[in-house]
């Protein structure tokens, strides 16, 4: 009699067979998508045994979120992405109704060392249980602790909820392991908690880092925290917030980042600075690691819980969510910047570039156009006296387009797409403030089919965005209100 599959052994082979369904053009270009199924947080961003691995919450079997595996994919250049086998499934009493988030570190054996939450399902007089979990490897094939869950609920201090309890970051400093975690306080909220290891099994807490107060959200969720540039950053993506008359966050679910100073010794962190880490309509749960040369890497979820589908289905495609293009992070006079990984360089083909030209009425650009591009646009402010209002449309036809407004007296860019073709409920307009540095306003926008990418001022603020356009419309144009502006632009095809 055949032995029987594990749930593991189960779901890959059901991906490789679902796999070889969804041919290359049914993907983006250069945003990781799930190998089959659903995606949502990435997990386990790190550098091992020569490459990038990126895992990520995933839900094979449907296009809506089910019960939580970890998908996984490796990368050279954080570009191009080759899958392997499904990492981890829900398949032991520690994590039966789901393995959550978490994080990777390479342990001094060699091995890749996982951590993650394991959620209990909810039984009789009691709710559900979120503990965290590890699992160790070879970058391909994990097992999991058998002491699982490694980290309990009873090792909580007073007043933390063991029902919000999730998302462990996991990193080496000194020969020691340390996990910041998410957790809610019933006073305080959204919190983040360290822990400390020596040997990433036997685990103690250490320290509230922070907490919301009641000011970033209910529930801080996919921690990070690591040092950049002479600072400390804290990540966290709240629920539940609340706008802000500034235009600096927006009500639902979120993305903040807390600069300040950390001692090492005390494990106190205090916080200087609070600023959000993406404008946009499509960014959530962002994980970095630390690539080989030093640089500080960072990607994301490019959807939010405001804009999946409420059906079983993704937008006619045969996988539902994406990463973002990953990003390069720095501090620059105490403010977090993010740029495209310099990576994306080795994409660029047929550049074209006009310079000094001057935009009245909306116009195309000769050379300029595409749904796979790079395009930068500089905005001569002192130059442009008389324009108010600079527009650049794009993923546009004679019928639909998306929207770039640049208030330049008032300061202020809108990101528009609600005249790109959705019939959705959901948001589609988001203003954030853009002075121009030094006389001049710069604009660069990466598309890859449906994912718009917008980096304002060199990284000083970033909108991510997917559009409902179809990818017939190819379209750009520029415009400008009250006199007319002066813009110097390069664009690169990307292939």
């Amino acid at each position: 009699m055949p032995r029987k599959m594990t749930k593991l052994e189960a779901v890959r082979e059901f991906e490789h067979k679902a796999a070889e369904r969804i041919s290359a053009s049914d993907r983006l270009g250069f945003h990781l998508t799930p190998l089959v199924g659903w995606m949502n947080d990435p997990n386990g961003f790190c550098y091992y045994d020569g490459a990038y691995h990126l895992f990520y919450q995933y839900h094979p079997y449907s296009t809506v979120w089910g019960p939580m595996h970890w998908g996984h994919a490796v990368s050279t250049d954080l570009l191009h992405w080759n899958y392997m086998p499904c990492a981890l499934a829900p398949d032991t009493v520690a994590d039966a109704a789901g393995c959550f988030s978490g994080s990777a570190v390479p342990m001094p054996d060699g091995r890749l060392l996982l951590m993650y939450t394991g959620v209990q399902p909810a039984g009789t007089g009691h709710k559900e249980l979120q503990m965290q979990c590890i699992a160790a490897g070879n970058g391909r094939d994990f097992c999991k602790d058998q002491h699982n869950p490694v980290i309990s609920t009873e090792q909580l201090p007073d007043g933390f909820h063991a029902v919000d309890f999730r998302d462990p970051k996991i990193w080496q400093e000194g020969g020691t392991y340390y996990s910041v975690i998410a957790c809610r306080h019933e006073k305080h909220q959204g919190s983040v908690l360290l822990f400390e290891s020596a040997d990433g099994r036997q685990w103690k807490f250490v320290s509230v880092l922070d907490s919301s107060c009641g000011e970033l959200g209910k529930m801080w969720e996919c921690p990070d925290f690591f040092a950049l540039d002479g600072m400390q950053v804290l990540l966290v993506s709240p629920q539940e917030m609340r706008a802000t008359a500034d235009s600096e966050f927006h009500a639902g679910e979120g993305t903040v980042a807390l600069l300040g100073l950390y001692d090492p010794a005390t494990h106190a962190f205090a916080r200087q600075k609070v600023q959000a880490v993406d404008y946009g309509l499509d960014f959530y749960a962002p994980q970095t690691t630390l690539a080989p040369d030093g640089r500080r890497i960072m990607v994301a979820w490019m959807q939010s819980w405001a804009t999946v589908p409420g059906t079983p289905c993704a937008g006619g495609k045969p996988w539902f969510g994406r990463m973002t293009l990953p990003r390069e992070l720095t501090i620059k006079d105490g403010r977090l910047y993010q740029t495209p990984v310099r990576e994306i360089e080795t994409l660029w083909q047929g550049k074209t570039e006009l310079s000094g030209v001057a935009v009245e009425e909306r116009a195309a650009l000769p050379g300029i156009s595409g749904r796979s591009l790079d395009l930068t646009v500089r905005i001569d402010v002192d130059a442009s006296p008389e324009c108010r209002r600079f527009t650049l449309r794009f993923a546009e036809d004679a019928a639909l387009y998306n929207e770039i407004r640049c208030d330049l007296d008032r300061c202020e860019l809108a990101f528009d797409r609600s005249h790109g073709g959705s019939r959705r409920d959901i948001p589609h307009t988001r203003h954030i403030k853009a002075a121009p540095q030094n006389g001049k306003l710069t604009l660069r926008l990466i598309l890859d089919k449906d994912c718009a990418e917008l980096f304002v001022n060199n990284g000083e603020r970033v909108l991510s965005a997917v559009l409902d356009t179809p990818l017939e419309a190819q379209g750009i144009t520029f415009g400008a209100d009250g006199g007319p502006v002066n813009l110097d632009i390069v664009q690169y095809t990307l292939a």
